[in-house]
């Protein structure tokens, strides 16, 4: 008797279980990088879509390997639900292409798009030699490798995308590598750097040190994050990279095999949460300018994005070979 009724009470549990509506429990957001600005950018997407759910929602730092460490952890959770992917586009679409991980973007269930984060050039707050971007561009032409710059680390996409500024104007500009873009803001007030290209994030930590050139997006918000700056393309050059290839972004991402039903309400928790005026604002305030993309057009928007990447390694290298003439 008392075997039949463990058997019916286990019987019960899992029917309970069974029924139980999602979410049961606290969420976690595998983010790529370290803690941070950006990190606090998804805190506050996190934190208004878990009070949409009614559960508490983690932003947990994984960084390593340009983010494949974040994407490979998140892999390894149950596809419930429980476990969303900070889609940013080093691990989402860069590094894949460059023969880092055996994924692509088509390979998650997409719920939102988050966050941009647009590249800006910016110069000494001192520094009087280039009252604007076409001054430094013109010096580049004539002077070629004489001015000194840093993306931070190279290889990676604040490199691309001003290799690619520069390219495009056909200037030269030589390229010094460092392993975090603070200690190139050191340098560059201490003159030994020309200029560098800079994020929200470490913009507002030194805006009183730094002048911001030119903003390396075509998105309107993006001039705002850089208390109004101009946008490249406001000078009449061409970035030669649109949309939200020379930018960093995230693209809230789950397991393919997630169920439907758990993927809608995450969707629907996360489009309410981006819609919200206090989420706007505070993500603005922070330099972070909101996408809203929706899930349907995930294709439409990440799909180029690999397309235009391509050119920005392009330009890298032919920014190595002008370099050696």
């Amino acid at each position: 008797m008392k075997k039949i009724l463990g058997i019916m009470t286990a019987a019960m549990m899992l029917a309970g279980t069974a029924q139980a509506e999602f979410p049961e429990r606290n969420i976690e957001n595998i983010y790529p990088w370290g803690p941070g600005a950006t990190m606090a950018a998804s805190q506050v997407i996190a934190d208004a879509m878990g009070s949409e759910l009614g559960v508490n929602i983690s932003v947990v730092s994984t960084p390593g390997a340009v983010g494949t460490k974040a994407f490979q952890t998140a892999m390894e959770k149950p596809a419930d639900g429980y476990t969303i992917f900070d889609g940013y586009v080093a691990p989402l679409v860069l590094q894949p292409m460059m023969g880092n991980a055996d994924w692509t973007y088509k390979d998650f269930k997409p719920l939102w798009s988050g966050t941009s984060n647009s590249f800006a050039i910016v110069v000494r707050e001192d520094d009087d030699r280039f009252a604007d971007f076409p001054a430094l561009i013109a010096y580049a032409q004539e002077n070629p490798g004489d001015l000194r710059y840093s993306p931070g680390v190279t290889g990676g996409l604040p490199h691309m995308v001003a290799a690619k500024a520069l390219q495009t104007s056909d200037a030269v500009a030589q390229v010094v590598p460092y392993p975090e873009i603070d200690n190139a803001v050191k340098d560059l007030r201490g003159g030994i750097l020309d200029f560098i290209v800079i994020n929200p994030g470490v913009y507002a930590a030194n805006k009183d040190s730094v002048r911001p050139l030119a903003v390396l997006s075509e998105l309107e918000g993006a001039s705002a994050t850089y208390d109004g700056a101009p946008r490249v393309q406001d000078f009449g050059i061409e970035l030669g990279m649109t949309g939200l290839s020379p930018m960093g972004w995230n693209w809230w991402l789950v397991r393919s095999e997630t169920p439907d039903d758990v993927t809608q309400k995450l969707r629907d928790a996360m489009g309410a949460a981006l819609a919200r005026d206090d989420v706007q604002k505070k993500l603005m305030g922070m330099g972070y300018v909101p996408l809203g993309y929706s899930p349907d057009q995930y294709d439409e928007i990440v799909g180029p994005v690999a397309d235009e990447l391509q050119s920005g390694i392009d330009a890298i290298a032919w920014e190595k070979a002008e370099l050696k003439k």
